[in-house]
């Protein structure tokens, strides 16, 4: 697959090469916004429920 098949993650459209794997500098831009906003989250283990500890 090349990478003008691949879809750009934030808007869908053509991936430009010069800014992979996102179609402009605009795309890039909101992507790094969302991880500095905690947009995205990475499962973590279950929390401890320390109410069910007490009883």
């Amino acid at each position: 697959m090349t990478l003008t098949n691949r879809k750009c993650p934030v808007c869908g459209k053509p991936r430009s090469a010069e800014h992979s794997p996102f179609c402009s500098t605009r795309c890039k831009d909101r992507d790094l916004v969302r991880w500095l906003d905690d947009g995205y989250a990475l499962p973590g283990p279950p929390a401890i429920d320390e109410d069910a500890d007490k009883a």
